[in-house]
């Protein structure tokens, strides 16, 4: 018998899954905790632990699905490689638009004469010349491209020529605009095209890391990956375009949310370690968002389901609010590494530094932080920020690796390039001191969490008299936390909430009132009107608070810690391509094909020919994502307008859309 095997690798665990080749029932499952250093070792120990579970041998797996959040997390942090963004016929405005400037981060722009008009006709000449020496000047310092050229998906030609000239001197990977979305809006898909250069090395490394593995163990079955949209793709096309991976373990838990309740109409939310990620269920279905997926802040072309995605998980940044007399709480969205996990492999060293910041009488700056390097392309770093990373040599406290205050930038950036990480007091920690979660060093985290609550309020009063009281205040400020994402997500979608900000709605007092059943000379009571779907290893933990405060039915499945890895199995390899039929003339029908542009007599055999291109192409790339028994469907969206009491032609978007059940291999 064939069985598949579903993976998931989030920002703190790994989880594998078998699934029976009918897809009906989970045969085995197990975690692991996600290895940054090499993700090999923790995708190896959980499918091992998987396969074991199950007495399933590796000759008899048929598919191997992979799902992931490091791309959402990396978004959500503002972390990824440095890259450099040729920009081809904008002007200095251009960069403005669309959150392009704060994408960059100060990578380098290369600005040159060039792109296309609407109609797809040469607006200026690319010098290639300048482009070659600009980018051999830049080949060390960043680990990739992007191209966007002005309207490339009316021409794409610039684009190509460009990434012919980048991987021919360089031998960087590069990303075109055009190939990412057929949509208008150069900035918008020039910051797409930014993500995904930023995301490759991240998604190749990862990718590589689990076909080690398979290949070690004896599995030679077909390796896909989830999309944002919760279809499946082949592995060497994500290589490619990691962007299309963003939202992919959302998208996955949202598959496995529905196959494992069987629920309908339903809030699906999944705590992780980093984000917290929540979708409407309608009628067994998630919506897709029609603007393009919306992560960290930045709103990209590409297609995914529509999603919430919050900066808030398990292993979240527990920040103390100093400001005002009382302080505060507050979460995320930084993901730091526990203090508890740290000492799980360097207890000596965590223990020593807690022990010392303890015996003090005050609490140091820097006290119960420390830092982790990780590695990576080290190009366009400043002397500062060389000088401090120069002295990570491994795990150590905060303060040894910096000299003065005016390191702290450098470090800072440092976390935003990926190449150290913070370890630090998080939710998984508090957990540890309630007992709540014994996986970790609870003694380390009983110290860091006592250790935080002897810093001082405006008052100058501790926040908390013990280790135990902060570490409630922090489980309850994660639920409350997360009250807010749901809400936020229900009045989003709610029709009747139309044109409102959701974000005001749910934190508003009348809300809040009416969660709390407000009885006065006014009585206001407020619930949720559908049941939640909680998902995430932690769910168990935190959602039954979650639940009695939206006072609805917390639904909590047998297998809610893996359905991510559950949902990567069960889903559909789909592929959609779009072409446009443009009309410059009277009596002229322009098809924008791939190869150029090719110019009809009548609008019919325009739309004919567009069409025949597409299906040729829609059905090339889903056999490419791993597909087989291929389904095609077409959709035609014309635009005309009324002159003079007759229709015109304006032109004309086909969508051709190919999908069918991935490619297994046969035993």
């Amino acid at each position: 018998m064939a069985y598949f095997l579903g993976v998931d690798t989030g920002g703190t665990y790994t989880d594998a899954v078998i699934v029976d080749e009918a897809a009906t029932r989970v045969i085995g499952s197990a975690k692991s905790l996600t290895t940054r250093g090499d993700l090999a070792l923790g995708i190896g120990r959980a499918v091992d632990a998987a396969l074991a579970g199950a007495g399933v041998a590796p000759a008899q797996v048929s598919l191997v699905s992979l799902s992931t959040t490091l791309a959402t997390n990396a978004l959500v942090e503002g972390q990824g490689g440095r890259v450099a963004l040729v920009f081809i016929g904008f002007d200095a405005a251009d960069l403005e638009r669309g959150g392009l400037i704060e994408a960059l981060k100060g990578d380098p722009v290369i600005n040159l004469a060039g792109g296309h008009s609407h109609a797809g006709a040469e607006a200026a000449p690319l010098d290639l010349v300048r482009l070659e020496a600009e980018v051999a000047a830049l080949a060390d310092q960043v680990v990739g491209f992007a191209v966007a050229a002005s309207f490339a998906t009316r021409n794409p030609a610039h684009e190509v020529a460009a990434r012919a000239v980048i991987r021919r001197v360089t031998g960087r990977p590069v990303t075109c605009s055009h190939e990412l979305s057929a949509n208008l809006n150069g900035p918008k898909r020039a910051l797409t095209a930014v993500l995904n250069a930023r995301l490759i090395g991240m998604i190749d490394r990862l990718v590589a890391a689990c076909e080690r593995h398979l290949d070690a163990v004896g599995i030679a079955a077909p390796l896909m990956v989830v999309r944002g949209d919760g279809a499946l793709i082949s592995a060497a096309m994500v290589r490619e375009r990691p962007i299309e991976t963003i939202l992919s373990g959302p998208a996955a838990s949202i598959v496995g949310a529905r196959w494992l309740t069987g629920e309908a109409d339903a809030l699906v939310s999944d705590i992780g370690g980093t984000t917290t990620d929540v979708a409407l269920l309608r009628g067994g279905l998630p919506e897709i968002d029609p603007q393009g997926a919306r992560v960290g802040g930045f709103r990209t072309m590409v297609e995914a389901v529509a999603m919430r995605t919050t900066g808030l998980g398990g292993d979240s940044e527990v920040h103390l609010i100093t400001e005002g007399l009382e302080g505060g709480l507050r979460l995320g969205p930084r993901r730091l590494v526990p203090v508890s996990l740290l000492a799980v492999e360097h207890g000596p060293m965590v223990h020593a530094a807690l022990d010392r910041w303890l015996s003090a009488d005050a609490v140091g700056e820097y006290d119960g932080r420390f830092v982790i390097p990780m590695g990576g392309n080290t190009g366009g770093l400043g002397p500062r920020d060389l000088a401090v990373l120069g002295r990570v040599t491994g795990p150590m406290p905060v303060g040894n690796a910096l000299t003065s205050r005016l390191e702290v930038a450098a470090l800072e950036r440092l976390v935003a390039r990926g190449l150290v990480m913070i370890s630090g007091v998080t939710p998984s920690d508090a957990s540890h001191v309630l007992g709540r979660l014994e996986a970790w060093d609870g003694a380390a985290a009983e110290k860091a969490v006592r250790l935080l609550a002897r810093r001082r309020n405006g008052r100058g009063e501790r926040f908390a008299p013990d280790a135990a009281t902060l570490a409630q205040a922090i489980v309850d400020q994660l639920t409350q936390q997360t009250v807010d994402c749901l809400l936020e997500a229900a009045f989003a979608e709610d029709a009747a909430f139309a044109g409102e900000v959701p974000e005001a709605l749910a934190r508003h007092r009348l809300t809040s009132a009416g969660l709390s059943q407000h009885r006065g000379i006014v009585e206001i009571t407020a619930r949720l009107g559908v049941p939640v779907i909680g998902l995430g290893a932690s769910a168990g933990s935190y959602y039954g608070a979650v639940g009695a405060r939206l006072g609805c039915r917390m639904v909590l499945p047998e297998h809610a810690g893996v359905a991510n890895a559950i949902g990567a199995v069960v889903g559909q390899v789909s592929q959609r391509v779009s072409g446009l039929v443009s009309s410059p003339a009277e009596g002229r029908f322009v098809a924008h094909l791939a190869e150029g542009l090719q110019a009809f007599a009548d609008r019919e055999s325009a739309m004919a020919a567009m069409e025949t291109a597409l299906l040729a192409e829609a059905e090339a790339r889903a056999r490419a994502a791993g597909a087989e028994e291929v389904q095609l469907r077409v959709a035609r969206d014309v635009r005309e307008a009324e002159v003079e009491g007759r229709s015109m032609f304006i032109e004309a978007t086909v969508t051709v859309t190919a999908s069918g059940r991935p490619r297994v291999a046969h035993s």
